[in-house]
């Protein structure tokens, strides 16, 4: 019995890990498609509105389902069905309520919340966007139900089907919009719509689920009050709403400050919404590296949960080490790639918005090694959390988020850095989060990590690699540079560098001994690919 929930409790952690990590990646090719339907001044007004959806979205659902998840297993392993039920009936009123509030203040306040964010034109897409506040938190509040039932699925599927309507409609719309000659603004309206469309259709899913499979058994057991279920909630879920809303509130500020401090500057003021969008078209590339380091990291951490409740702290620590060399061997290659080859694949993938993406290459040199610095706080982030100190993310995000709210005022307001300063502020303020953070999960480990181990090989690796593919990519250009095409010489120069970085790091990996077979244990097929780099 304990074996099989053990593979139940790994499973679901799994499934869940996987439909993230699926949805993370369609959101970020989302995002490349969607750059070159409105380029990059649409992208702003998309990013205006969405950055205020955030910060409603994560205040009403980011903590509180977790405690629901919380008590809903309580009682289901109690056997209290009755208990059960009276969380879920107390709970979708909490969430209801919260729901209908954000979605009444992205409707009725779009105007005032668009002249707050220094961006009048985002007013369309934030009206577009207020339906999915509501959606979301009533499909919150039955994720956290099904999932605190150890059922995982409900949960992935519905994620699933939201990022696919997103990414269909939302496309289909924008293209559509713009082909009937409306401004970039109603495109980014239509693109939000897909995300609205994306959490009517999961909602719809999750009431069919919840109708079709719920619970008619009879019980016996006396369930508490509504009013004890909420502060227990509450209790649970405020201090986790704290910490993960800290970092989409600062998003939120950072963008009305280089917004405003673009419109500062009387050169630059009409241009703004033009420029801040293409800082964002960098963006949209940093964030696919995450995408695939979340579920190696996810994978990690129920045995390293499983390991801190038997007080195995040695194989706690060996679990933690592994994690930091996966996601090193992962990240860092990923960073310096982007670093070296960002601009050109950023022209690659934007044909149809080539001054754009010219325009945002230099961002890629500092955001390429934000990348790593991204992926590590994520890492690191998760080990605090399973170590039981929640609170210590907060302190390091509010941290780095100060760093980066400074330094954007005083950067981009400079005439002579403006934008320029963006990705400066953005890598600062990820190397502070994860320098503290690395502090203290040193400190707080039973077992310390040996940082130094660790890493050295990895960066030694990449900075070969990113050698390789530089010279790879400049040495085909220069052969085709009187090609007649630019974008094929670039596309063919971009993509046998980048082959070229893949082979020599793939190389160096094994030749360096960077990885050991124990890293590859807690993955999915670990034991073979590790009996296939032959690694001990």
């Amino acid at each position: 019995m304990a074996s099989r929930k053990k593979q139940s409790f790994l499973g679901g952690a799994a499934i869940l890990a996987s439909a993230v990590a699926i949805v993370k990646i369609l959101g970020a090719v989302y995002k490349i498609p969607f750059g070159n339907i409105v380029g990059s001044e649409g992208q702003t007004y998309f990013n205006v509105a969405y950055n205020i959806y955030n910060v409603l979205l994560t205040i009403s659902t980011a903590g509180l389902p977790l405690a629901i998840s919380k008590l809903t297993s309580q009682a289901h392993t109690q056997g209290r069905e009755n208990q059960k039920k009276k969380i879920f009936s107390t709970a979708i009123w909490l969430f209801f309520v919260l729901g209908l509030a954000g979605t009444l203040l992205m409707y009725f306040g779009a105007e005032r919340l668009a002249s707050f964010m220094n961006e009048p034109l985002g007013y369309w897409p934030i009206r577009a966007l207020s339906p999915a506040v509501f959606c979301v938190c009533l499909l919150a509040c039955m994720r956290g139900y099904t999932q605190g039932q150890g059922n995982m699925t409900p949960t992935a599927v519905s994620q699933i089907l939201e990022a696919l309507c997103k990414l269909v409609l939302g496309l289909t719309l924008a293209w559509y919009f713009l082909k009937l000659g409306l401004g970039l603004d109603i495109a980014a309206a239509g693109a939000i719509l897909g995300v609205t469309a994306g959490t009517v259709l999961s909602l719809l899913y999750l009431i069919f689920y919840l109708l079709r499979y719920r619970d008619k058994k009879a019980s016996l057991d006396v369930p508490d009050s509504g009013g004890s279920i909420m502060r227990q909630i509450l209790a649970i879920g405020i201090p986790i709403t704290l910490s993960n809303s800290a970092m989409s509130i600062i998003t939120l500020v950072d963008t009305k400050i280089v917004l405003g401090r673009l419109r500062d500057i009387p050169a630059l003021a009409d241009s703004a919404a033009e420029l801040f969008g293409q800082y964002t078209f960098g963006m949209n590339l940093i964030n696919l590296p995450p995408s695939f380091v979340f579920p190696v990291t996810m994978s990690l951490i129920p045995f390293a949960a499983a390991a801190l409740t038997r007080r195995d702290h040695a194989e706690a620590g060996r679990i933690v080490s592994s994690g930091f060399r996966l996601v090193a061997v992962l990240a860092i290659p990923a960073g310096v790639g982007l670093s070296m080859l960002g601009g050109p694949a950023l022209l690659m993938l934007y044909p149809r918005r080539q001054a754009d993406a010219l325009a945002a290459a230099p961002h890629m040199r500092w955001l390429g090694i934000a990348c790593i610095f991204i992926c590590l706080m994520n890492l690191t982030n998760v080990i605090l959390q399973t170590y039981g100190r929640e609170r210590v993310p907060i302190y390091t995000v509010i941290a780095g988020g100060i760093v980066k709210v400074v330094m954007n005022y005083i950067l981009v307001g400079n005439p002579d850095i403006n934008i320029h300063g963006a990705p400066v502020s953005t890598l600062c303020c990820y190397m502070v989060i994860v320098g503290l953070n690395l502090f203290f999960v040193w400190k707080y480990s039973p077992e310390k990590p040996h940082y130094l181990q660790i890493f050295v090989k990895p960066v030694t690796a990449s900075v070969l690699m990113g050698g390789a593919a530089w010279a790879i990519h400049g040495f085909v250009s220069r052969a085709l540079a009187d090609s007649r095409s630019a974008y094929g010489a670039n596309a063919l120069a971009t993509v046998l560098g980048i082959f070229a970085g893949v082979v020599v790091y793939g190389v160096l990996v094994v030749a360096l001994r960077i990885l050991r077979a124990e890293d590859l244990r807690s993955l999915p097929r670990g034991e073979k690919l590790a009996k296939l780099l032959h690694l001990r």
